[in-house]
């Protein structure tokens, strides 16, 4: 019978290569100033729910939400072995928060109907607040286990894994549904599959704009074809009033660009005592403890 496995994925801006222009006046990131790719840790969460599809059986469904050219990041979910792909894309749920976010994946989640298992990527690296997931599962009320380096046992009813801690790990438990967030050291993402490649590379093709910018997120103008479903706001039954700006009330305040530059330098006796000397200039400036 296996296991319905939903993944949230994310398409983020490219932090290598952050420039001044990379927020706008309004405190949102200006995505069009920056390549887009496929969060990382999000490709972890559907490598894990991959390794599990093959374990148990299952069907494994991918969510992105965001603007038409997010669907580039579902393709690549179907590349790599995704039975469904869904894009949750709206003007009105652009510039939302992780409050407004979870409450829209939580909306579409619940449209999706049945599922066991939720993979999460720990944090998105172009907000790093690790806050999305477990907001999403508190908001559809199950149980979640975060910050997961490995899956140890699965089958038809409940998952075992291990957790990263401050001072170590823990082995924990839990029926399901429930939802996971994974990081990095889980596994290593697997490639895309030539044939679905060959398969899947052209569906999508028709979105209306390349740009990634959220000014471009108007699904009554065009959508997205064949295999890749398209949800707004009245599909996904979410109130519009908790949805992108409105529903956020996290506001960006002031904007500081930090450039940091070396304003001396000191040479180091390639010596025992010369090394030994630096290590203890470095910790009494606590600068390493």
């Amino acid at each position: 019978m296996g296991l319905n496995i939903i993944v949230t994925v994310k398409q983020v801006p490219d932090t290598h290569n952050v420039s001044g222009d990379a927020m706008k006046e309004d405190g949102t990131v200006n995505r069009a100033a920056l390549p887009a790719i496929f969060n990382p840790e999000d490709l972890n969460a559907l490598e894990e729910a991959l390794k599990i599809k093959e374990q148990v059986g299952g069907v494994v469904t991918c969510i992105s939400m965001g603007p038409p050219n997010a669907a580039e990041v579902l393709k690549e979910c179907l590349y790599r072995g995704a039975d469904d792909v869904i894009l949750v894309s709206d003007r009105r749920f652009a510039g939302a928060d992780t409050l407004a976010t979870s409450y829209a994946l939580k909306c579409a989640i619940e449209k999706v109907g049945d599922y066991d298992l939720i993979l999460c990527g720990r944090q998105a690296i172009d907000g790093d607040t690790a806050q999305v997931g477990p907001q999403t599962a508190e908001k559809l009320k199950i149980n979640q286990l975060t910050c997961i380096s490995a899956v140890t046992a699965v089958d038809d009813n409940s998952i075992t894994v291990k957790r990263l801690v401050e001072d170590g790990y823990e082995i924990v438990k839990s029926r399901f549904p429930v939802l996971l967030t994974v990081t990095s050291v889980a596994n290593e993402p697997r490639s895309a599959n030539a044939k679905k490649v060959m398969t899947y590379k052209n569906i999508g093709k028709e979105v209306c704009n390349s740009s990634y910018d959220e000014a471009y997120l108007s699904p009554g103008v065009c959508g997205v074809v064949s295999h890749i479903k398209e949800w707004n706001v009245e599909a996904i039954g979410a109130d519009p009033e908790r949805c992108g700006l409105s529903g956020s009330p996290t506001k960006v305040k002031k904007i500081h660009s930090v450039v940091l530059t070396a304003c001396e330098s000191k040479q180091v006796p390639n010596t025992d005592v010369g090394i030994a000397d630096l290590m203890h200039e470095l910790i009494e400036e606590n600068i390493i403890g």
